[in-house]
């Protein structure tokens, strides 16, 4: 997290992962593999990102059991949002959403961690 001038933690960024579901996977059973994926990811963001609420939106979720419960794809390239929580008995203030970033024709091997501007 990037600090502010006053001291404050920036709390609002996004930012794009290449996670290697090949390795994260390997040694499950087979007819558990999308739903173990997902598990991951979920586990990934509340790391990355510092919050225990995590939400996974439709299409990411449709992405990974788009060849069925078995075939997972090997890796994927994953946007992270960190967002304020606008409910108000919320038990958390931030939540963090998973989503499906665009993947560059070259392939996903070796794309590191990128930051996403907020005006861009």
């Amino acid at each position: 997290m990037v600090e502010n001038v006053d001291g404050r933690k920036e709390q609002i960024v996004t930012r794009d992962y290449t996670v290697n579901l090949h390795k994260r996977l390997h040694g499950c059973t087979f007819k558990k593999m999308a739903p173990e994926a997902i598990k991951e990811i979920r586990k990934l963001a509340e790391k990355a990102m510092g919050t225990k609420d995590v939400r996974v939106d439709v299409e990411f979720n449709k992405h990974i059991w788009s060849r069925g419960i078995r075939s997972v794809p090997r890796r994927v390239r994953v946007r992270i949002a960190r967002k304020r929580n606008e409910e108000e008995d919320a038990k958390e203030e931030l939540y963090s959403l998973v989503t499906v970033a665009e993947v560059p024709p070259e392939g996903l091997k070796g794309l590191g961690t990128k930051v996403i501007e907020e005006g861009a």
